[in-house]
């Protein structure tokens, strides 16, 4: 460094910096130090031979010097601080509508921690930033390279330990602020010249001096507007920008804190990249004169040994890349995104767009944009197309080793009061009244006024030639806002909004991955603009137009794949065995267009990717039972692939046998019956992995129903639905080949101590004979008398709710012993027990309330009236055995006493079948008793005695 101080270009203002630290700090020390240390960088990086030009991120002065740069140099090479993998993507951007980030995404990781994945680096790419205005350049320009030369997207994780860094709170206010801050999701952000003190100090003194808020002001105040000629003088010229902002760079390098790992990633960043373009040149032979190098300023003012085209060489080894593979693309953006993710103000790319349309009629500078430009005027794409055809002019001429001092001359000038602005503030102030008027606030023309004068005042409080836009929007909040908001957007979002508002990008259709234009393609019969934002009504009817079955099944894949917002169904569902012949959805997919094209990454069409998905939940190390029969499930209904279906299945008996506990039982239950009530009716025979499933599932469940009975954390519900398989497969399993004994000892193996979990039991033993209905009525009764029982009951009657699924057939004992509960406990103890019935059967037996609620509407009288004389059929008394009931006349009825009271129908079905018998009376003998049909056809008697005989 001692050489770049004996430089005379700088002279001048290192005798200022020296005067100034001597009268600061009273004689030489580290500030003196300091501030040598910055004309030291800025000189060596003017000095360069490969120009380097300082930019920072979505910064219109940056855009507007360097589209004026490319013009006056014609450079022949661009390099470019980006993702070097991103660079095939690039040309795709004239088919989108800006902002748009270019994303490298890498679903599976090989070489990274497993629970990092997935992997997602995204660049967002506006209009008003430098990087885009090269970009555009480069790709139009003949006989132009463009070269990213950073560190790949593998590295950008190899290196930074995400997993170690805290979040960002700006990013989280911003996410909660509006849903266009979530278009990025979670991938690490990548931006060309992050400039931002990391000095905390540092940036606390600058905010309270410079009486702003947020950081993104003070650059807009103290850095953006002077050097784009906003506060009323011309644009700098270009020695002038690029000093400042090697100033400003190095000021934030040299102030920052020692964190160790930043600043070696930082420096490891630099080292890269001059090690790309000296490869470049070497490979190329290219000079440096015609080459430019655009970078952050941060990274300009480099003091690495590696720095420069003359810089170390052979002391830096690029790491190789990992084996994740990665796929890349593009997706959209916005601006609300760009600020979430970098920590910028709310509304700041938003006032930069709006800055950099002001800049350019303002110094008439002619941006570059890319031919054919999504978004763009017809006559820019144009005069853009035109200007394609003429190749990059010869090189200016190098500049010389010794550029003039500019920063002096800077650093002293005034700002200078524009009086236009005054006329534009006058139109921000009415625009914004009109806007709040429009969003319910009761302002007026003197809320105008106030404005006006309010942000001229706030100017002046913070030491301001002029009122910035931040100015003004604390002016609007201060005049107009009030306690209440009347309507969606506060007067905050309303000045953002007329400042430009959240722009959000589209990426168009050649950029989109296969994946996405197949599904746009197919759903082309709808007739619907799905790639704009917004909700899309779509109304399905395929029995008149059978073509949209097609579209249909794309939609319920969709539905399966992406966010619940992206394609949700307003009518029309879609079960194993059933379809709707008419259909309505209310589609988002432009709105989701991220999602879709992440879709794109995993495969090349949405079948495959549903595919490859269930097979990751298959196999995935956590899938259990009801998740693999939840996959052949989908797969049957959406895919319609008997033979993935039929794979998952039988993956399904492996899962099954390696379970020990009773977690899934009700959801495989649930799945299990929806699978085989489909295969009966749509194949003529089960699959033969259902059968396996269902004679390993009853041998399975078996063998835990004793343990499950007893274990603590096994629900009631839990072993209900164990049982709810036994007793509902109990036909099949045994055609199978399974034996029920194993399924009595089990039961009589099971010794419960939880009270639902008792009368589960009971219902159990019901069911396989060992218990009659008339025990288990006794002993409801006995826990009824018992009064140290009573406070258990509800516990009980959960059981029994429960042992309807198993069971269904006991509906009308639990309504008995509901009803008895209620009959024969006092007020005193029925009262207080009654919220925790309610509570317990509506936490534990919700989806079983319905049949209990059906069957106690079966056995109760339907009219209040018939009510007192009710007799409950519990209460019948029973019929005495021999006994037989008596007509009026004494006699016993025989046959039926109905149809001879009313014979006409009879009579009416006789005569359409050509029966002209009459009515038969009986006599009484003995031989007119019994069944006469076996007498007058004994054939089939005679058959089955045969039958019987050989057997």
């Amino acid at each position: 460094m001692s050489g770049d101080r004996e430089s005379t270009s700088f002279a001048a203002l290192r005798g200022q910096l020296q005067e100034a630290a001597a009268a600061f700090a009273g004689g030489p020390d580290a500030l003196e130090g300091i501030l040598l240390g910055l004309v030291d960088d800025v000189d060596r990086a003017v000095r360069e031979p490969l120009e380097i030009f300082p930019v920072c991120h979505h910064s219109p002065a940056s855009a507007t010097a360097m589209a004026r740069r490319l013009r006056e140099k014609q450079p022949k090479v661009v390099y470019l601080e980006l993702c070097e993998d991103l660079a095939p993507l690039l040309a795709e951007l004239r088919n989108c509508r800006l902002p748009v980030a270019v994303q490298a995404f890498a679903g599976d990781v090989d070489g990274f921690p497993k629970e990092w994945a997935p992997l997602s680096v995204v660049a967002p790419i506006t209009e008003a930033s430098a990087e885009y205005q090269a970009i555009a350049y480069a790709l139009d320009t003949p006989g132009v390279e463009l070269v990213l030369v950073d560190r790949s997207a593998d590295h950008v994780f190899q290196w930074d330990g995400r997993h170690e860094q805290p979040p960002d709170e700006d990013e989280t206010v911003q996410d909660a602020r509006v849903p266009e801050a979530g278009l990025h999701g979670e991938a690490v952000g990548v931006e060309i010249g992050d400039l931002r003190p990391r000095f905390a100090e540092l940036e606390e003194h600058l905010l309270r001096h410079g009486k702003v808020r947020h950081w993104s002001e003070w650059w807009h105040q103290y850095v953006e507007v002077p050097l784009g000629g906003g506060s009323g003088d011309a644009a700098v010229d270009h020695d002038t920008y690029r000093q400042v902002m090697f100033l400003v760079g190095s000021l934030f390098r040299r102030l920052a804190p020692g964190d160790g790992a930043r600043v070696r990633v930082d420096e490891d960043r630099e080292r890269y990249m001059w090690t790309r373009m000296r490869e470049h040149l070497e490979a190329t032979g290219t000079d440096p004169a015609d080459c430019l190098y655009v970078c952050g300023a941060f990274h300009a003012a480099s003091r690495v040994e590696e720095f420069g085209v003359r810089g170390r060489t052979g002391s830096f080894t690029i790491t190789p890349r990992t084996a994740t593979s990665w796929s890349y693309g593009l997706i959209p953006s916005s601006h609300a995104a760009i600020e979430a993710q970098f920590g910028l103000a709310a509304g700041s790319v938003s006032i930069a767009s709006t800055e950099w349309a002001k800049a350019l009629k303002r110094t008439r500078v002619k941006p570059y944009r890319l031919a054919g430009q999504a978004g763009a005027k017809k006559g820019a794409a144009k005069k853009a197309v035109a200007k394609k055809a003429a190749p990059a002019g010869p090189a200016a001429p190098l500049a010389a080793p010794a550029a003039a001092d500019r920063l002096s001359g800077f650093l002293r000038r005034p700002p200078v009061l524009d009086a236009l602005d005054e006329a534009e503030l006058l139109g921000w102030s009415v625009e914004i009244v009109r806007a709040a008027r429009r969003g319910g606030y009761l302002a007026s023309t003197a809320d105008a006024v106030a404005v006006f004068e309010t942000s001229i005042l706030l100017a002046g409080m913070r030491d301001r030639a002029k009122p910035t836009p931040y100015d003004f929007q604390d002016a609007a909040v201060t005049c107009i806002e009030k306690d209440v908001v009347p309507g969606r957007r506060d007067v905050r979002r309303l000045v953002e909004i007329m400042m430009g508002g959240d722009r959000i990008g589209q990426v168009g259709y050649e950029a989109l991955p296969p994946l996405a234009r197949d599904v746009h393609d197919r759903l082309e019969p709808l007739g619907l603009r799905l790639q704009r934002r917004g909700v899309r009504r779509a109304l399905l009817d395929m029995a008149s137009r059978p073509e949209l079955r097609s579209c249909s099944d794309v939609l319920w894949m969709l539905r399966r794949l992406m966010p619940p917002g992206a394609a949700r169904t307003v009518m029309g569902e879609r079960r194993l065995g059933e379809r709707s012949i008419q259909e309505s959805w209310d589609l988002a997919l432009g709105t989701h267009e991220r999602a879709l094209i992440e879709l794109g990454y995993e495969g090349v069409s949405i079948e495959q990717v549903l595919e490859q998905r269930l097979r990751r939940d298959a196999y995935g190390p956590s899938a259990t039972t009801a998740t693999v029969l939840a996959a052949v499930e989908d797969a049957t209904l959406y895919l319609g692939s008997r033979r993935l279906a039929d794979e998952l299945g039988t993956h399904a008996l492996k899962v099954l046998a390696a379970e020990r506990g009773v977690d899934g039982a009700p959801e495989v239950l649930r799945r299990v019956r929806a699978l085989l009530a489909y295969y009966r009716t749509s194949e003529p025979v089960l699959p033969p992995w259902i059968e396996s499933f269902v004679k390993s599932g009853y041998a399975h469940y078996c063998t835990l129903l004793p343990t499950a009975f007893q274990d603590e954390d096994a629900t009631v519900g839990q072993v209900a639905a164990m049982l709810g398989f036994l007793f509902s497969m109990e036909s099949l399993a045994l055609s199978l080949g399974c034996d029920r004994t194993q399924l009595e000892l089990a039961v009589g193996q099971s010794h419960p101590e939880d009270p639902s979990k008792t009368a589960l039991l009971w219902a159990a033993q019901v069911q396989l004979g060992t218990l009659s209905r008339e025990e288990l009525r006794g002993r409801c009764d006995a826990l009824l008398a018992d009064p140290l029982v009573v406070p258990a009951y509800p516990r009980y009657l959960s059981g029994f709710v429960h042992a309807l699924e198993p069971v269904p057939g006991l509906a009308d004992v639990v309504v008995e012993a509901v009803s008895n509960a209620f009959g024969r406990l006092p007020d005193a103890v029925l009262l207080p027990w009654l919220p925790l019935l309610i509570t317990t059967l509506r936490s534990s037996a919700a989806e079983l309330a319905p049949l209990l609620i059906r069957e106690a509407g079966r056995i109760f009288p339907g009219r209040l009236a018939a009510l007192d004389a009710w007799v409950p059929p519990w209460r019948t008394p029973p019929a005495v055995p021999g006994s037989r009931r008596t007509d009026s006349g004494g006699h016993a009825p025989r046959g039926a006493a109905l149809l001879p009271l009313h014979p006409a129908a009879c009579d009416a079905l006789a005569g359409l079948l050509g029966c002209d018998d009459g009515w038969t009376t009986d006599s009484g003998g003995p031989s007119e008793r019994g069944a006469l049909l076996t007498a007058r056809h004994p054939e089939s008697a005679k058959a089955w005695e045969a039958v019987l005989a050989r057997a």
